[in-house]
């Protein structure tokens, strides 16, 4: 590898307008950003409360934030929208929503403060930390609402939330009237639901909510149009804590990533000093077999150098696998984090000297003219190189090792494309109507995702009967707005509260909206496992993957024993915490559909009337959701789409996938990687689409 020109100890260029607020800070501490702080300390006493918020202030007042505290507010009182740029380190996630709530203690506010985030572990862990500091018990003072799971209650005055969550309560009120602040943490992400706060926020301060307080935190520079898009607010910016990174490019391009990553974590252990490594790669395929190749590896080096022990981070992975990236390793060792691009901003592994990055991610680009989905590796931005870079500096001098050139690394994007730009818009128009938003293309965007794309999603609305006719939201599109869930799986949800089956459809909703519930047994242990999967799953194994997830289900309720629950999931390869999420899911789809019809939804006890469903009668309920996600079966036994007639095959992962004999399918994800794929499919007969399609109006044109 070959050294680059510069180190990158800042990468960021100044703004010159007057506007601009500039704090400087040199401060080397630990900071508490975005720290894991998973432990909880609902059982400590108030005295032990206490000091534990005293020990973590001697912490606080040395991040650059906090040093900046009275001008910030300052800044705060005299302006109704603020930019706030904080780079990595300053400790704004967790200082300046505490200042504003002791603020507003001191004003006697009634009023909350929200704070958003793009992920839920980040919600969950930053309101853990700032009950810490505060002094108070987790769903106190302080508290976080996330899918599926709330900590907060009428004493709560600081409540972090997913974007998602504050979606859902704009849409309850569309004033925000508990508010005095909102906070929008991590904007430089611009996910879609990030992208429509600010909208719906733009319109609040310039309307109804003068009195409103916003602030709009990133940790990169995209402060401009943030400024822009709220006619000229100030920005502010707040420098972290660096240590210089040095900065190693490639002569060659790389080929091979997991090798190129591999070869470069040993020679990073045979050639520097201690100090753990933290790898970026695109996605969860790659990571896991890192992970088995280096673990593999590591036991030939020899004693002369650390022991390698990989790990690996993604979302999908399971909390407390995700946990074992934060502990120290004893003995002569070094640590290997597999990770995706969770570890540029979220998360902040300690003990990180090293970072080796593929300048690759995975995204789901969505195709409108095709519906479907396209899962592509693609290159990052600049400022995420720059994030990724800045990892090896937290704690100490660090070095960056970029597994492409120099000149490659000239030629990238500087910032990341919005979400909304590669995305479906069909659940953010749903909201907007929902708001009462009727002019959906001249809307408050920060980025218009096109006329095009918006057009497409209003004619999956009207199809799925949430519109009418004019274009209005319908009671059922009202109904689907209010569910936690995409629009399509909200009608499915609808259609079985009116057909009698709705306790059977909750349970494989339920298990669909768990990611990596089903996990990819190894190689040589698939077709053992895939047979007892077959046992258990009598009808699945004929009716497909959403028969399967019921009869799953029913099989894990049936175990009383915790521990034998966990070795039936163990033997069929499915993720034990995923189950267990799945019945925290299914009870508050049941709540929601209760507080949503007023009606009390009878939950048998008895296993056996648990066990009971009709196929056909579940199908069908699914169907009405995903009427256009069918395929007709071809003579040849290929199969080809009901609306455009494009071939599909049936994925690897289905219980179908074998299966020749369909004469027609249903399924819920389509994806194009190598081709165009079916994911979670059924088995459908010809009788049951042509009722549905009669229903639907959609039209078969597979020849």
């Amino acid at each position: 590898m070959s050294k680059g020109k510069k180190t990158a100890s800042r990468e960021r260029s100044a703004f010159q307008r007057p506007k601009t607020v500039d704090f400087r800070a040199k401060s080397k501490v630990q900071d508490t950003d975005s720290q894991d702080a998973s432990g909880e300390v609902g059982t400590v006493s108030g005295h032990e409360l206490k000091r534990i918020a005293s020990n973590l202030l001697k912490v606080r007042v040395t991040l650059p934030v906090f040093k900046y505290k009275d001008a910030i507010l300052e800044h705060l009182d005299l302006n109704q929208v603020v930019i706030l740029i904080g780079e990595t380190g300053s400790g704004k996630s967790t200082q300046i929503p505490q200042f504003l709530l002791e603020k507003l203690a001191l004003d006697h506010g009634s009023k909350r403060i929200a704070v958003t985030q793009p992920r839920r572990v980040a919600a969950i862990n930053l309101a853990t930390r700032v009950a810490q500091e505060y002094g108070c018990r987790l769903g106190d003072r302080v508290g976080y609402s996330v899918r599926f799971d709330n900590k907060s209650n009428v004493r709560t005055k600081l409540k972090y939330l997913t974007d998602g969550m504050l979606l859902r309560e704009i849409m309850l009120d569309r004033f925000l009237s508990d508010y005095s602040c909102v906070i929008i943490d991590e904007a430089h992400e611009r996910t879609i639901l990030t992208d429509l706060i600010l909208g719906f926020l733009r319109e609040l301060t310039c309307g109804p909510r003068p009195d409103l307080k916003v602030i709009v935190m990133s940790a990169t520079l995209q402060a401009e149009k943030f400024s822009e898009f709220f006619n000229g607010a100030p920005i502010l910016f707040v420098e972290g804590r660096k240590y210089p990174v040095q900065r190693n490019y490639l002569r060659v391009p790389c080929d091979d990533i997991v090798d190129g990553i591999i070869r470069c974590c040993v020679q990073i252990n045979h050639g520097e000093q201690l100090g753990d490594i933290l790898c970026f790669m695109p996605g969860q395929e790659e990571i896991d077999k890192a992970v088995i190749v280096l673990n593999k590896i590591s036991e030939h080096l020899g004693s002369s150098v650390p022991r390698l022990i990989g790990y690996p981070l993604y979302a999908a992975l399971p909390p407390a696998d995700q946990a074992k990236v934060f502990l120290p390793l004893k003995g002569f060792k070094r640590k290997v984090v597999f990770s995706t691009n969770l570890a540029e901003t979220s998360v902040t592994i300690s003990g990180v000297k090293f970072v080796v990055d593929s300048g690759l991610r995975k995204v789901k680009v969505w195709r409108h003219q095709l519906g479907l989905a396209t899962l592509l590796t693609v290159p990052i931005s600049k400022a995420s190189a720059s994030q990724r870079t800045g990892r090896a500096g937290r704690e100490s001098a660090g070095k960056c090792f970029r597994l492409y050139r120099e000149q490659d690394y000239l030629k990238l994007p500087k910032q990341t494309e919005p979400e909304i730009a590669r995305s479906e818009v069909t659940s953010p128009v749903l909201m907007l109507k929902k708001i009462g938003v009727h002019d959906i293309v001249n809307w408050s965007w920060l980025e218009n995702p096109g006329r095009e794309a918006i057009v497409l999603g209003l004619q999956e609305l009207y199809q799925l009967k949430a519109l009418d006719d004019a274009g209005k939201i319908t009671t059922k599109g009202q109904h689907m707005a209010l569910l936690p869930l995409a629009p399509h799986l909200s009608c499915v949800l609808l259609q079985a509260h009116e057909s009698g089956c709705l306790l059977p459809v909750i349970d494989v909703v339920s298990c669909l909206s768990v990611e990596n519930l089903l996990m990819n047994p190894l190689p040589e242990q698939r077709d053992e496992v895939n047979e007892k999967r077959f046992a258990v799953a009598n009808q699945g194994s004929k009716f497909g993957d959403l028969v399967l997830m019921k009869e799953l289900y029913n099989a894990y309720v049936s175990l009383r024993d915790a521990p034998e629950r966990d070795a039936w999931c163990q033997d069929l390869c499915i993720s034990k915490r995923g189950f267990r999420n799945v019945v925290k899911v299914r009870a508050q789809l049941i709540s929601y559909m209760e507080r949503l019809f007023k009606t009390k939804v009878h939950d048998p006890q008895d296993e056996e009337d648990k066990a009971k469903f009709d196929v056909k009668a579940l199908t069908q309920c699914f169907l009405a959701g995903f009427a256009k996600n069918t395929a007709i079966g071809m003579p040849d036994r290929s199969f080809r789409t009901s609306t455009t007639g494009e071939t599909i095959s049936v994925h690897p992962s289905s219980m179908l996938f074998m299966d020749r004999s369909c004469p027609a399918i249903l399924y819920t994800e389509y994806i194009f990687t190598t081709k165009g794929y079916a994911r979670n499919v059924s088995r459908l007969e010809l009788s049951w689409l042509q009722e549905m399609v009669g229903m639907s109006g959609i039209k078969i044109s597979a020849r």
